[in-house]
């Protein structure tokens, strides 16, 4: 592939919808009582542990968005977050480094420095924030979440299909674009909404349990030699009560 098709092929891709075999995300979910990291896509729970060394920052936060010393621990198969109190947000951020695309649709983890023929060369990087306790303020911008979703205001609706309004921020500040999915665990094919211009989307919420919003941003490259773009994922979660039993 000359250097003129491979660069109108590469565009194009960064237009279109996320691929596949790039999708996975992170997010937090209860697993027999306590709170784990999870790496994977819809039902596809994957192996966090072996990532464990990708996970390059943890943090808890109080209702004063104070931070709350905030740990990983290996337990099995899970990676369980550990905490000095009580949080009422939990984020992490996980590294997934440079991937290349080859033409016959194989992911190496690679720079098209290293793979020549590479369709799409991207870097990739997750982030996730979780809802734990009761929000008595606007979740503000967080310093170690790139992209980052949050619900505008602090009410979160109690029952399914219900809508909820979240923002999208870049580095901060709303960003036009972003492609958002209601429901990343059990719907994670579902059309995407795109951010408005003050970053919000209005989406209706799809769980009477666990519901992960997942965004993706794509980004210019932070290095032109290895990547031609980099990709931002950014979860949200939150859990709705069910009835008494």
């Amino acid at each position: 592939m000359n250097n003129i098709v491979r660069i109108v092929a590469a565009f194009a891709l960064s237009l279109g919808t996320i691929s596949a075999a790039q999708a996975h995300g992170i997010w937090f979910a209860q697993r027999a009582t306590q709170l784990a990291l999870i790496y994977g896509i819809g039902a596809d729970d994957l192996d966090s542990v072996k990532r464990q060394p990708l996970v390059k920052s943890v943090a808890g936060y109080d209702a004063e968005w104070k931070p709350i010393v905030t740990s990983l621990r290996v337990a099995g198969p899970l990676l369980l977050v550990e905490t000095e109190s009580q949080p009422t947000i939990v984020t992490a951020v996980l590294e997934n480094g440079v991937w290349s695309k080859t033409p016959d649709g194989e992911w190496i983890k690679k720079g098209k420095d290293e793979v020549p023929n590479a369709v799409i060369s991207e870097h990739t990087v997750k982030y996730t924030t979780a809802i734990r306790g009761p929000l008595s303020s606007q979740i503000p911008a967080l310093p170690d979440q790139t992209l980052q979703v949050v619900p505008v205001g602090t009410a979160i609706p109690v029952t399914l299909g219900k809508p909820i309004k979240v923002r999208v921020l870049f580095q901060g500040k709303p960003v036009k674009g972003a492609e958002v999915i209601a429901d990343f665990v059990n719907d994670p094919d579902g059309k995407p909404l795109k951010s408005a211009a003050n970053g919000i989307v209005t989406l209706k919420v799809r769980n009477q349990g666990l519901n992960v919003i997942a965004a993706t941003y794509v980004g210019p490259a932070d290095d032109p030699t290895k990547v031609d773009r980099v990709e931002y994922r950014a979860t949200l979660t939150f859990v709705l009560p069910h009835a008494p039993e």
